[in-house]
Parts: structure tokens; C-alpha cells; sequence
């Protein structure tokens, strides 16, 4: 077995600063990625909007938010050199626009960024309240042997966004997330189930902790090709790690992606009436 056949994730649990300070949860960042590259991990995954907050209105989205290539990202980008290992993490992101993202960020243990990804499917008038939608869906990059796709939090609930990352070649899809009680089948269930009927793994990094009015679930997991969650958190603030192993993904059980019928599936890409 080579160092390509296997990749320690390491999935930071946690509330944050409970400031919300940029500064302080990139030092969090840098300790969880200090203590998860001593353990062997080669990709660090923090929770949705980890830089800044979730629950913290418009006008606080706003003035965290930061353009792609900002002062947070190039941080980011010497943690991740600095400890060799690759970070994922979400974060309020400034377009040139004006527009601010709901986003995340992959970096690579290098300092390179991999990917950014701008959340497609707002949750409620949470999200949309704070939020543009991204536009955006299937794009890949490579973290040691796998080849990663990013979403962000209530993506991973709908099929197609996880099927189209995996028909663009994922085998690992990192999911950032703010979910929140009581939507623990998300962890239980959807997860799961998203992993198996498209034979990939599905790494899922939560808040923990109360924001706002909200109380997140933790239950941080990662399900493998066979539906199975290979890790499952408690509500526990912590640093969390499973190895996602090559071989499991040529033996999972299932036979969804050989025996698709696309040509049945057309009407699926139109747009539903509304009432």
C-alpha cells in the first residue's frame, strides 16, 4: 500500500471564537492543523463560515468577508505550508461585485489553493438574508490520492449536487456544515446515503455550541462507499480523524454508478412549475 491508497482526514468539531474573531479561528485553525499533521492527517476540515461565524446577520456577514485571495486565505495558506496539510474551511467570501458567498476554500499542503466553492442551495432566509447564491457545481481537484469535491453544509441533502461532483471524478466530497438541532438524520441518514449511491466518501465537519438561536447538532461524520458512517461524533467540541482507504472505493457493494440510465433521467434537469 502506497501513501496514495490512504488519507487521514481530520474533521475540526468546534463553536469557534466565541467572538466570532477572524484572528483567533485562524489560530484554532493553526493548532488543529499543527496537532492533526502530527497524527498523520493529510486534510484538515473545518465547520460552514468557521472564519467568522454562521448565525451572525448580514451586516457582521459583511464586514468579515474577504475576497478570495485576502489576507485570511493567504493565513491559511502558511498554516497549511507551515505543518503540510492540506485545510479546508468555510469562510464569507467578498466577490469583486460586491456580492458576499456563502464559501469554502481548499488548500493544499503546499499553500496552493485547490478550490473555492460558493454555496448553491440556501437554507431558508438564514442563508438568504446574508447570502448570494453560488452558481457553480463540479468542480474537482486532488488531495494526495483522491480526488476531492467541496460543498457546504444543506448541498449535501440534495442528490443531484453530490451526484455531479461524483460523474466529475470525486471520490471524497468535504461538506463544512452548520447544522443544527433537529436535523440529526442529516448526520444518521442523508450522509449515508449520499455516499453509498454514489460510491464515494462523504467527510461532514459540524459546529458545536449555541449561535444566535441556534444550537448546532455536532455529529460530525464520514460515511464510506458502503453507506456506512466510518466516524461519528458526539456534541463535543474536538478534533475527530478516519482514514478513507482507495480499495474501499473499488469495493463497495453497490452497482448505482455503472447501472445509471441517463437517458431516463432528462426531465430531472427541468425546471418543477410552481403553483
Amino acid at each position: 500500500m502506497t501513501k496514495h491508497d490512504t488519507l487521514r482526514l481530520a474533521l475540526l468539531q468546534t463553536a469557534g471564537d466565541p467572538g466570532n474573531s477572524t484572528a483567533a479561528n485562524l489560530d484554532r485553525l493553526a493548532a488543529a492543523a499543527a496537532e492533526a499533521a502530527a497524527r498523520g492527517a493529510g486534510l484538515l476540515v473545518a465547520p460552514e463560515m468557521f472564519l467568522s461565524g454562521y448565525a451572525i446577520g448580514r451586516e457582521a456577514a459583511a464586514r468579515a468577508a474577504e475576497p478570495l485571495d485576502g489576507p485570511s486565505a493567504r493565513r491559511a495558506a502558511e498554516i497549511a505550508r507551515r505543518y503540510g496539510i492540506a485545510l479546508a474551511y468555510g469562510y464569507p467570501e467578498r466577490d469583486p461585485d460586491g456580492a458576499i458567498y456563502n464559501a469554502a476554500l481548499l488548500i493544499g499542503a503546499d499553500g496552493q489553493t485547490l478550490l473555492n466553492y460558493r454555496k448553491t442551495h440556501l437554507f431558508g432566509d438564514l442563508d438568504r438574508s446574508m447570502f448570494a447564491a453560488g452558481d457553480t457545481l463540479g468542480r474537482v481537484a486532488r488531495v494526495g490520492g483522491f480526488t476531492v469535491g467541496l460543498l457546504i453544509c444543506y448541498d449535501v441533502e440534495y442528490p443531484e449536487a453530490v451526484r455531479t461532483l461524483a460523474l466529475a471524478g470525486a471520490d471524497l466530497v468535504v461538506v463544512p456544515t452548520a447544522n443544527m438541532k433537529p436535523y440529526a438524520h442529516v448526520s444518521h441518514l442523508l450522509v449515508p446515503a449520499r455516499a453509498c449511491e454514489n460510491k464515494v466518501y462523504v467527510a461532514y465537519a459540524n459546529r458545536v455550541g449555541s449561535e444566535g438561536a441556534l444550537d448546532y447538532l455536532g455529529l460530525s461524520c464520514v460515511a464510506d462507499p458502503d453507506g456506512a458512517n466510518i466516524l461519528l461524533a458526539g456534541e463535543e467540541d474536538g478534533l475527530f480523524f478516519a482514514d478513507v482507504q482507495r480499495a474501499r472505493l473499488d469495493t463497495a457493494l453497490n452497482a448505482y454508478m455503472t447501472d445509471r440510465r441517463p437517458d431516463l433521467y432528462r426531465s430531472l434537469s427541468q425546471a418543477v412549475p410552481t403553483s
